[in-house]
């Protein structure tokens, strides 16, 4: 083997190899090192054997793995694969094996952790949660409360800007983003620079696959992406019955058809092992509301899902590999036109001067009924579905943002609940103030800091009059303190923190209402989607319309005023608290819970930022202030200079908690910074790669 390794200051890999293949399998072999817990875990989640190690609290992981059939879809699409793409993938699972022989991957087991990432990204648990809705709440109030629960209103995503070389300082193109997912430690996204011949990249791979996947610079061309928010996935209401011979069908728009079915075993670690049924209609995988298979003479309902890396056993994992070869922004736009799942929107530059904003990924031309509720199975059209084509890509010739907003283009609007606009809105006018000065790296990485909260403005509406004879002198008080609030989520703020407190104050009150006592109930979707289902949760992201009280929302009777004077009364009563004693970091330890592991310790660092605040450290108001969400990665792209680009991750390169880079970077990541990206191969440290 002629491949060779480097690290940077940071413990960044960077590797070097003579083929296109070995270069794989080394990149495999230092992420079996650097992230062997981490990445058999995720092998563990692709197959539902997540119970075998961590107990009980994998088996509501497991049921939706067997039921989704997340494996077997990962098998099909390596199947399909062409066979260079295959090589490229069995060579990086080589990589692994060769460091890890007691994991034994499967050459398939890639495709299975990036189908992993990305299959609740989808809108299945929100068109889940809506159908909730409407079951719990349409036979009282009708079918449109349904949308007040809706993620316009708050809500959390990533965010990527675009600045044309016209307006910078070196004459060439910038990029820069921060992606937003659960904050895991060890992180989602692996820094990591690969090269060969034909190629030299740096960017953000996920821990287990091949090649670099949504954060990229390759010198010449540079790319990264945010969530489209895009409808693209389509969830069906089943009708299944049990057959005479101990099989099941299920009722399309033909009328009873046989389904494909059967039961596999869940191993559960210091408990007993559990039969869990699945089913598959022609429609797609039943996820939700099936505990068990119906007995002849019986039917059930349940709800099924069209994935459509399963419809196309395509995961869209060739595209990474013709990431790796792009040169200019033409190229990356042809290789994301072989990206699935999810849909994202692709902000690209390259050194000549061209930036491109794309949509790229795979969306069912099924209409905005689909996007909004489950379809009934036996509907017409149920049976089959097209596929829509993207937009073709527009050139930036200013600038552009991206943070999960709902497009001003109806053209490029594929979904049904956006992000709410304050993080694009508030980067925009963080752009537009530079407008007299051409602009650097610096500017890009000040903008990642930004804590003003335009959301608060929206909200603050509520905030009862100062004069107002039935408030508390205290709460008088606060309230004239809160208008006169810079709106900035600083950790030191006390007005912050007041404000924080009176928003998690209200959505109590509101989620509480008798009127809403049936979405408390039961839901028997199924035990992985409880976060999408927290009735808090949903409130918190309608809180402004609910509030509002208009249309739909006028059935519920709300009395805003009320709700919002007692909820300022009772946190005028308590102590004056700093938002950074609220707002504390909470990372997900990936490894909890399985036997003999060891993780980093991280401190609850006190935070800046907020959910809807360019600097995501998103909570969830009504349910804890801890932040669980938020900026994975930080990254700017420098056209002009690669070297002058910076990036950086919550914690650190590796993921064993005894590395000197296992929590490095954490401190860089409280002040929302970066650390330089650095390619010259003399100023990195080489290590053998064996």
């Amino acid at each position: 083997m002629t491949a060779r390794l480097y690290r940077d200051a940071c413990g960044i890999p960077h590797v070097r190899a003579d083929s296109w293949l070995e270069l794989a399998e080394a990149q495999g072999r230092v992420t079996a090192r650097d992230r062997g817990d981490q990445i058999q875990l995720e092998h563990l989640r692709t197959e539902g054997r997540l119970a075998a190690r961590l107990g009980a609290a994998g088996v509501p992981w497991d049921v939706f793995a067997r039921q989704a059939r997340l494996a077997d879809t990962a098998r099909a699409a390596y199947d399909a694969l062409a066979r260079d793409d295959q090589e490229w993938v069995a060579s990086y699972v080589g990589g692994v094996n060769a460091v890890l022989p007691e994991a034994r991957w499967p050459d398939w087991a890639p495709l299975g952790v990036l189908h992993v990432a990305h299959v609740l990204f989808s809108d299945l648990p929100g068109l889940l949660w809506r159908e909730h809705v409407l079951r719990s709440l349409g036979r009282t109030h009708g079918e449109d409360v349904v949308d007040l629960f809706q993620s316009d209103a708050g809500g959390s995503g990533s965010n990527a800007w675009a600045v044309h070389g016209s307006r910078t300082r070196s004459g060439l193109p910038l990029l820069a983003g921060d992606p937003h997912r659960v904050i895991e430690i060890p992180g989602v996204y692996q820094q990591v620079r690969l090269a060969c011949p034909g190629t030299d990249v740096v960017g953000l791979a996920f821990p287990g696959v091949p090649g670099i996947a949504h954060f990229g610079h390759a010198g010449s061309v540079a790319w990264g992406i945010t969530n489209a928010m895009a409808h693209h996935v389509d969830v069906f209401r089943e009708r299944l019955r049990g057959t005479t011979d101990g099989g099941v069908e299920a009722y399309g728009p033909a009328g009873w058809e046989p389904a494909a079915w059967g039961t596999e075993r869940v191993e559960v670690r210091g408990g007993a092992s559990l039969e869990v049924p699945w089913v598959e209609t022609s429609r797609g995988v039943v996820v939700a509301g099936l505990d068990a298979l119906p007995a002849y003479g019986t039917e059930r309902a349940a709800y099924s899902v069209r994935f459509p890396a399963r419809a196309g056993a395509d995961l869209g994992i060739a595209a990474l590999r013709q990431l790796l070869r792009a040169r200019c922004a033409d190229d990356v736009a042809t290789a994301f036109a072989r990206w699935v799942d999810p849909v994202n929107r692709v902000l690209v530059a390259d050194r000549d001067g061209t930036t491109l904003s794309l949509t790229a990924g795979r969306v069912p031309d099924t209409g905005a009924a689909a996007r909004r509720l489950p379809r009934d199975a036996w509907s017409d059209g149920a049976a089959g579905v097209a596929w829509q084509a993207m937009p073709p890509a527009r050139r930036v010739d200013d600038h552009a943002v991206d943070a999960n907003e709902r497009p001003d283009d109806p053209e490029r609007s594929f979904g049904y609940a956006y992000a709410a606009p304050y993080r694009a809105e508030r980067i925009r006018r963080r752009l537009a103030a530079l407008e007299d000065e051409p602009v650097g790296v610096e500017e890009m990485a000040s903008i990642h800091g930004d804590t003003v909260s335009l959301g608060a403005d929206a909200l603050l509406r509520h905030l009862p009059d100062a004069h107002d004879d039935a408030l508390t002198p205290a709460a008088r008080a606060l309230a004239a303190r809160l208008r006169g609030w810079d709106r900035d989520m600083t950790a030191d703020s006390e007005d912050a923190g007041a404000y924080a407190a009176w928003r998690s104050a209200l959505v109590q009150k509101v989620a509480a209402l008798p009127a809403l006592a049936p979405l408390h109930a039961p839901h028997g979707m199924g035990d992985v989607y409880a976060p999408w289902m927290d009735v808090r949760a949903r409130v918190g992201d309608g809180l402004l319309d609910l509030l509002d009280g208009l249309g739909p929302a006028a059935s519920l009777g709300v009395d805003a005023a009320a709700l919002a004077r007692d909820a300022l009364d009772d946190v005028a009563a308590q102590p004056p608290e700093p938002w950074g004693e609220r707002h504390r970091l909470d990372p997900v330890h990936v490894l909890a819970g399985v036997p003999d592991a060891s993780f980093a310790d991280v401190a609850a660092a006190a935070l800046s930022g907020d959910t809807d605040t360019v600097r995501a450290t998103a909570s969830t108001p009504g349910v804890s202030d801890r932040c669980w969400r938020g900026s994975v990665a930080r990254w700017v792209w420098d056209l002009a200079d690669r070297d002058a680009s910076r990036w950086g991750v919550p914690f650190g390169a590796a993921g064993a908690p005894h590395s000197p880079h296992a929590t490095d970077q954490l401190e860089t990541w409280l002040d929302a910074g970066t650390t330089p990206v650095v390619t010259a191969w003399e100023a990195l440290s080489e290590e053998a790669l064996a």
